[in-house]
């Protein structure tokens, strides 16, 4: 497992929000000074420097739970409220867009190419806001800075853990069924033909060499699929040319989008209880949790500034439809993040660590989550 890697999944996660954010503001033909506020604000809150000074610190990763839990908090982090069906589709849009990016990333190197195009769109939609575009180049040179020198076997980890993380999600969306990549059980297909990878050949011929070095004979073999050669390598600095297209957004023509769970209810209320079940990294988790959460500068709106409600599906009778099909049990362990309130934010917090039963530890411990009561008092 990769201790680099959740820098890469937020960025990413985050960029397919504000994609999907876009495309239903403009559906529900939202004011546009109200949606670039929307924008502005959850970029603003996205990038904000304690905030990503959490992120890249070499950490593992955390359970979906606490994932969600976050991007919970920077849905809201506007005047815009999104109630607890339509965040389900967000987070759930959100996360099967990044599993299908990682699994057709031609090599593993490029999930950072896939993380640039995410960048550049988010810089696109803050263009007219400078402050806010300083804050986002700033995380671009970051970005740069810290990945751009890994090794290939770094990349081939960091790819690793993000599969690994995504490996129980199988939600079909409705815009890769229409397009044939993925089957009626959620799962992906692969395609066996196209570009090979910056730097390889085409597969079909064996070349067997001399001691020396010297091509001695040639061999070929059939293939099954069409390949090309990569006419050029993506480029890797704050611009250029990304050259592959996954991480672009994808909802740019209009276009309904659902989610579908696949299998049953049951095995859907089995895997919630299986997340929320006691952890045994508990502490570590919580502790990064409140770290996290206590980075994000959530802003108020201003004097008496109307906040709207966006739904995420078609009409609100098909919302309150997805809400009510939904098992009870798969609401009871949401948490509810307040993000006007910081008492109840606190709260909140400590609700969630009382759940967990864990332990103090002595303060001479080196353990990181002996500080999480202090850090939730700076909340």
């Amino acid at each position: 497992m990769s201790l680099r890697t959740l820098p890469l999944l937020f960025i990413n996660l985050g960029g397919e929000m504000l994609y999907i954010l876009d495309q239903r503001l403009r559906a529900q033909n939202i004011p546009s000074d109200k949606a670039k506020k929307v924008m502005n604000d959850i970029i603003s809150t996205m990038f904000n420097k304690k905030f990503m000074e959490e992120l890249f610190k070499s950490q593992e990763l955390y359970s979906k739970k606490a994932l969600r839990t976050v991007f919970d908090r920077l849905a809201h982090a506007s005047i815009m409220r999104l109630n607890q069906a339509s965040m389900d589709k967000l987070y759930d849009l959100m996360t099967m867009a990044f599993k299908y990016q990682v699994l057709l990333c031609p090599r593993p190197k490029d999930i950072l190419l896939v993380t640039f195009n995410h960048m550049d769109a988010v810089k696109e939609f803050i263009r007219d806001s400078p402050s806010i575009l300083n804050q986002v180049d700033e995380i671009f040179r970051q970005l740069i800075e810290t990945y751009s020198c890994l090794p290939a076997g770094e990349f081939q980890l960091i790819r690793q853990t993000l599969l690994v993380f995504f490996q129980d999600l199988h939600i079909r969306v409705s815009i890769f069924l229409k397009d044939k990549v993925q089957n009626s059980n959620g799962r992906f297909v692969l395609p066996i033909s196209g570009p090979v990878p910056w730097g390889t050949e085409i597969p079909g011929l064996i070349k067997m060499f001399t001691y020396d070095g010297e091509e001695m004979k040639r061999a070929t073999f059939p293939v099954s699929g069409s390949y090309t050669n990569a006419l050029t390598e993506g480029s890797f600095d704050l611009f250029g040319d990304r050259v592959i297209k996954l991480g672009t957004n994808m909802y740019s023509v209009s276009r309904p989008v659902e989610t579908h769970m696949s299998g049953t209810l049951k095995n859907s209320a089995a895997r919630t209880k299986e997340n929320t079940a006691p952890n045994p990294l508990a502490k570590e988790e919580l502790n990064l949790l409140a770290q996290l959460m206590g980075g994000l500068e959530i802003k108020k709106p201003v004097g008496t500034e109307p906040g709207f409600r966006l739904n995420l599906f078609g009409t609100d009778e098909e919302e309150d439809q997805a809400v009510a099909i939904k098992s009870p049990e798969l609401f009871d362990e949401v948490i509810d993040i307040q993000v006007s309130k910081d008492q109840q934010q606190h709260e909140e917090l400590a609700r969630i660590m009382e759940e967990f039963r864990v332990q103090e530890q002595p303060k001479h411990s080196c353990s990181k989550g002996d500080d999480l009561l202090a850090m939730m008092d700076d909340l």
